[in-house]
């Protein structure tokens, strides 16, 4: 019934978070280019607020698409 607390990756690796690592952000998007929620993820508040700026980053100069349908 329970489930067990899901430890923010980049707070346990101590992964940086860079916006030009397309593979690791591609991670945190869904099949159709939407960044995954933090409840879904398991990602702090610091480190998801951090995703989203490099999602948003990556997508202003083209490393990442904005949809996956275009």
């Amino acid at each position: 019934m329970f489930q067990r607390k899901r430890v923010c990756r980049f707070c346990f690796d101590k992964t940086p978070l860079d916006y030009k690592d397309a593979g690791l952000l591609k991670n945190f998007l869904t099949e159709r280019g939407r960044i995954i929620p933090r409840r879904t993820s398991g990602n702090c508040l610091r480190h998801q607020r951090r995703l989203t700026q490099a999602v948003k980053r990556a997508r202003e100069i083209a490393i990442l698409s904005f949809s996956e349908e275009h």
